[in-house]
């Protein structure tokens, strides 16, 4: 599985936001200079993000975004559903009921795959920003993704 910059980045401009929100709004500008990452493209990684439930805005002279859960209760899992849609590395219709595939009942593979996206999905889950947040502070970072080479 290849996660694309909107699951990076978004997971990244999550991680600042939750930092930074314990006081007041952050404003996308805040975090595209601390991250550096364009303010057009964070505006698009914020608006789904929103749409999820995830983050909230507020409107008006110190407005910006804030978390519309505890940093407790959003998992990475959540957070990179909510960016790249379904997590599962393969696709395979024998996982399906009623529709099957025409080799799904000699087929032993299905039970790798479904391994596979049942590990990857519970792995994102069981990671909480809580947890990412910390970890930041502990570094002692604003930048979250570390040094530029890293691409993250």
């Amino acid at each position: 599985m290849k996660l694309s910059t909107k699951g990076r980045y978004g997971l990244r401009a999550l991680i600042d936001l939750a930092r930074y929100s314990e006081v007041e709004p952050v404003s996308i500008s805040s975090i595209s200079e601390r991250q550096d990452i364009s303010e057009r493209y964070l505006e698009q990684l914020m608006a789904m993000l929103k749409r999820a439930g995830i983050i909230k805005s507020i409107r008006g002279a110190g407005g910006g975004y804030v978390l519309a859960k505890a940093q407790k209760d959003i998992s990475v899992g959540d957070v990179l559903r909510a960016l790249e849609g379904n997590l599962n590395p393969v696709e395979c219709s024998g996982f399906i009921d009623g529709e099957g595939c025409e080799a799904a009942g000699g087929c032993v593979t299905k039970y790798v795959w479904q391994r596979i996206n049942e590990s990857i999905n519970r792995t994102v889950d069981e990671i909480k920003l809580e947890q990412l947040v910390n970890e930041s502070k502990a570094m002692n970072s604003d930048a979250v993704y570390g040094h530029r080479e890293c691409n993250n």
